[in-house]
């Protein structure tokens, strides 16, 4: 049998056993004898869970009952609308977001200085990086 959560008015929660067929009638309390509703207690966790996990959790549960068919016409599709919106919103803001940091990165990826020995160095990128 399923062990059930009631409150009673004066002494609070309390759990009990009983049939399926019983889920839903009022239990008496332990204490005071008086017929106490049942009530579906949340879990703590869920209460204190970032929005976004809550967010990604609900929409998870219903991709399991409703998935979401795709074909390669419809991700090339959304592929040319993002495309697309990225090149409007550069061209809104002037190109980029002002800060040359990404041209800058582009060019930076173009150097490359080959050793004597055969291996590479990038000096600029990242001096902690190991080369191979």
């Amino acid at each position: 049998m399923p062990l059930y959560d009631y409150k009673c008015a004066q002494h609070g929660v309390f759990h009990e056993l009983a049939t399926m067929a019983e889920a839903g009638m009022p239990c008496r309390c332990p204490q005071c004898s008086e017929l106490s509703p049942r009530i579906i207690m949340i879990p703590p966790q869920v209460l204190a869970m970032a929005e976004e996990k809550r967010k990604a959790m609900a929409r998870n549960e219903k991709a399991a009952h409703e998935p979401i068919v795709t074909t390669s016409s419809l991700r090339e599709a959304r592929a040319k609308e993002r495309d697309k919106a990225q090149q409007d919103s550069r061209r809104k803001s002037g190109g980029g977001c002002g800060c040359d940091h990404h041209d800058a990165q582009s060019g930076l990826r173009k150097q490359v200085v080959y050793l004597a020995d055969g291996s590479k160095v990038f000096p600029s990128q990242r001096p902690w990086m190991i080369s191979h």
